[in-house]
């Protein structure tokens, strides 16, 4: 890549900042007026104002930071600032309390203006030290630290006490460099040192509170003393108040991954041997049990051959930079080649993603990590292959989650609809580690490397490690294994030398995987296997088995596992251990029940039909706007219609739609937009494609209900033969739906596109932008979709206003015994006395399998299968059995 390339690439990213912050702190309304345009009542720039003012991007046009014309806001002075959050969508900031709760997450909000404190020092990196100054004093005159609310103490660690750390170290540079912030007089510190008091209480004991230094390194023993010792791995989740591990899989994800961040950076900064010692202890164990290249699955701390799970989450993607860090650069090359594979599928990684790259969770909350890991590989390597991946990142954010009012987080990285959603993390790490990967020295106002980065990218001056410190402790107990790691010496390597003969190095490690995904399909080899050698594998896989095979039977009875044919045409599988051939063979055992139970799981996620997009196209919005909605049981099924239903709305009248329609001149060759309520769904379909509708969007009556808060919403048939209906149907909740009435209200003419995944408006609405307007951007935002793990509901609606809803079973196993496992299965045809097959998914690299296969509602009673358990006492079997047990009820209900 051309130096000018690189100096390109790097402009980017600062336009992409300034278009999120700029956002964030004057919104769109204000944005405009700050960039002299008219904007009318409502603070709305029309297409002659946008004239001659885009710019543009490596797939085609863009509007600026200033031009917010795509988008109603509702006063011209309107802005996120000093909210907490900015919620792009609705161009508006986010307040706790003042929007639906979304559970944990909104834990991170404290109503401390947290995207502001968060970006602080981002702000300098990115040269913007006007802005830094000015942002400093609002936060020194604004943020007020006594709010009265239960916040996350890791978020708030980590975001605000980081953020203002990192301002403080920024602002004594500057202040030194004798240009900028010579009125500073450490606030920020102090702020610090306010919030740091604050959050004590939260780690109260019965001894006190100790000094904040002295109690994070007694924290750290804690979790070194509570590690499983014959492992010396650690679970994800402990029980502070006794000290029990209450989730006991481990991994390098959700969780978990700040951990060992925090061990080999606390060594970095504070010159203590012990942390080294220990984050080397852990990484040996992380490398021999949980490694399993290029993937990194959770394993169990007491089993550790034995796989806690089938997936991995996207929190793991930081592992190859701290690898980068510990200068282990062969796996990290290999575990960010795979992650790359995966993005290069869905254009962002997924929350998880199985060891067969499906999606599993298919949320992306425009998280850094990925972008973290390149850019510690190419420090690394000099390989100019990551500055390609870069490259990718900045494509893709702009194409696909880039909206008028910032960029928006991706609700389903399948069907690119969007999260009216824009994490802090978003503007303090993203485009610090992708303006770092394009920027040379030379456009640098200070030596990054003088400083490392704590988990939220915030900047700690090196410095501190020789500063007020006592002798460098050397641990000499007894305590640490020795271990066989010729890597150890590579610990804070200098990566200027690493691979001064060998510019091909990681070249060659990558090589091997750059079909990884699409083509090769691999499966994870579980370590129990690897144990064996060339010797016998696991005799019988869940997906291979069939109830009529009399040689899986026989495999079964050696693995304890019995099989008993139920009066209503089920198979029911029961395991106890102590019937096994042997300790092994009941290890088998326990693996084929786990796999069978996630087969079903995979089976009933896949009987729900995927979300569907809608999306406006018209002027002035282009396909930027990408709303999730709802499917129907009936009509038009959009997956098998690529090109979707394109047409300009109307409201019919009656707005209920459950009569016939009075005004079908308006709705004629149209999609018909209707409420919710008084009759059924397919009452209203029928309706409505009597008036020449070519399709409906029913918009939910429920004032407030929102997908961002919702579980997936289907709509169900009447009972009755629905083959008459053939237009597509969709479900949008409130918030989802006044977005296209505001928008009717403010252009009239509103065209939308009803499909099952957003188009590229790149290549498909080409046509559409130069009629409208040549300044019109031409980007997808694609995003929103509940996960695989949320529940789908699908609804009928009933007469008189009246509704049933059956939700979908969710994903959380059964209750199991400590001795035995159970499962049942539905036979295919319980009168046939052929094979019968045990439910399972499509091989792994079938088509279409990034999105879940659709299955006829009227026949999942009969291929649904039926998970049972059955409590027997056991005389004797291995100590841990029912902490594996226990964790395999837990998998499934793993939240991020």
């Amino acid at each position: 890549m051309s130096r000018e390339e690189k100096r390109r690439l790097g402009n980017q990213v600062l336009e992409m900042f300034d278009h999120a912050y700029s956002n964030y702190m004057t919104g769109c309304g204000d944005a405009q007026a700050l960039s002299g345009h008219d904007t009318g009542q409502l603070g709305l720039a029309g297409p002659a104002q946008a004239e001659g003012l885009d710019k543009m991007s490596s797939r085609g046009p863009f509007p600026p930071a200033s031009l917010c014309d795509a988008v109603l806001v509702k006063s011209s002075v309107e802005h996120a600032y000093p909210a907490d959050e900015l919620m792009p969508l609705t161009c508006r900031g986010r307040v706790r309390g003042q929007e639906p709760s979304r559970g944990d997450v909104d834990d991170a909000l404290g109503k401390f203006s947290l995207t502001l404190i968060d970006t602080l020092d981002t702000l300098v990196v990115l040269n913007k030290t006007k802005e830094f100054e000015e942002a400093v004093k609002k936060v020194i005159k604004d943020v007020n630290l006594d709010n009265d609310i239960v916040v996350s103490v890791f978020e708030t660690n980590i975001r605000v006490l980081g953020g203002l750390l990192g301002g403080h170290s920024v602002a004594i540079m500057l202040k030194e460099k004798g240009e900028y912030m010579q009125w500073y007089n450490g606030e920020l510190l102090h702020m610090a040192k306010e919030l740091g008091y604050k959050l004590l209480p939260a780690f109260n004991t019965t001894s006190g509170l100790p000094y904040p230094r002295e109690y994070a390194r007694k924290a750290l023993d804690f979790i070194w003393e509570k590690r499983q010792r014959s492992s010396n791995l650690v679970g994800v989740t402990i029980n502070i108040h006794t000290g029990d591990w209450v989730r006991k899989d481990s991994g390098v994800g959700a969780g978990i991954d700040s951990y060992y961040e925090y061990l080999l950076k606390a060594y970095v900064l504070l010159g203590d041997d012990s942390f080294l010692e220990r984050f080397n202890t852990h990484y040996d164990a992380i490398m021999r049990y949980i490694s399993q290249p290029p993937l990194l699955l959770d394993v169990h701390i007491h089993k550790p051959m034995l796989n806690a799970r089938t997936w991995m989450d996207s929190l793991l993607a930081f592992f190859p930079g701290l690898q980068v860090l510990k200068g282990d650069i062969r796996p990290a090359i290999e575990t960010h080649e795979m992650l790359y594979q995966v993005i290069k599928k869905h254009n962002f990684l997924p929350e998880a993603f199985t060891t067969d790259f499906r999606v599993h969770w298919a949320q992306h909350p425009l998280r850094p990590e990925f972008a973290e890991s390149t850019y510690f590989l190419y420090k690394a390597t000099g390989d100019p292959y990551y500055l390609e991946v870069g490259k990718t990142l900045i494509e893709n954010l702009n194409k696909y989650a880039r909206v008028p009012c910032g960029f928006a987080a991706m609700k389903d990285v399948r069907t690119g609809s969007h999260e009216d959603r824009m994490d802090s993390f978003f503007l303090a790490e993203m485009f610090k580690y992708l303006y770092l990967l394009f920027a040379d020295k030379e456009d640098m106002i200070f030596d990054i490397e003088d400083y490392i980065f704590t988990t939220e990218a915030h900047l700690l001056p090196l410095w501190l490690s020789t500063t007020n410190q006592t002798i460098s402790k050397k641990n000499t107990s007894t305590e640490y294994t020795e271990l066989d790691d010729s890597n150890f010496d590579w610990t804070c390597p200098n990566t200027q030398i690493l691979f001064p003969n060998d510019p091909m190095f990681a070249q060659s490690i990558r090589e091997p995987l750059k079909n990884v995904v699409d083509k090769s399909c691999p499966r994870g080899i579980s370590r129990a296997e690897e144990s064996l050698g060339s010797g016998p594998k696991p005799p019988l896989r869940a997906r291979d088995f069939m109830a009529s095979n009399p040689e899986h039977l026989e495999i079964l009875k050696k693995m304890g596992v019995s099989l008993i044919h139920l009066k209503d045409g089920r198979v029911q599988l029961v395991q106890h251990a102590v019937q096994a051939a042997s300790s092994l063979d009941a290890e088998d055992g326990l693996r084929f029940m786990q796999e069978m139970i996630e087969l079903s799981s995979q089976q009933q996620k896949e009987q729900q039909l995927p979300p569907r997009a809608v999306q406006i196209v018209s002027h002035p919005f282009f396909g930027r706007v990408v709303l999730t909605a709802g499917p129907a049981q009936f009509g038009m099924d959009l997956s098998k219609h690529k090109a979707g239903t394109r047409g300009f709305v109307a409201t019919i009248k009656p707005y209920n739609g459950c009569s016939e329609i009075t005004n079908p001149e308006a709705v004629k060759e149209k999609i018909a937009l209707m409420q919710r309520g008084q009759c059924m769904f397919a009452e209203k379909a029928r309706n409505i494609q009597k008036a020449g509708a070519i399709g409906g969007i029913v918009i939910d009556d429920n004032e407030g209900s929102s997908s961002d808060t919702a579980p997936l919403f289907q709509m169900a048939g009447d009972g009755k033969n629905t083959d008459d209906i053939t237009i597509p149907m969709l479900f949008l909740f409130n918030k989802e739906g006044n977005i296209i009435l505001d928008a009717i209200r403010e252009y009239e003419a509103v065209e939308v596109l009803l499909s099952d995944k957003a188009k590229d408006r790149d290549l498909e609405m080409e046509n559409m932008d130069q009629k409208s307007s040549e300044n019109d951007s031409h980007k997808p935002n694609s995003e929103e979709a509940p996960s695989e793990s949320q529940d789908a509901a699908a609804v009928s609606e009933e007469p008189e206003g009246g509704e049933s809803s059956g939700v979908g079973d969710s994903d959380a196993l059964p209750p199991a015994s400590t001795d035995s496992a159970s499962v049942s299965m539905a036979d295919e045809d319980p009168h046939t006395s052929g094979p019968t097959e045990a439910s399972a998914p499509e091989p792994a690299c079938s088509p279409g399998d990034s999105q879940p296969q659709e299955q006829d509602t009227q026949t999942e009673a009969n291929s649904k299968a039926h998970w049972d358990s059955k409590v027997q006492p056991m005389e004797s079997i291995l100590a841990d059995w029912n902490e594996d047990i226990e964790a395999f009820e837990m998998m499934e209900k793993d939240e991020l």
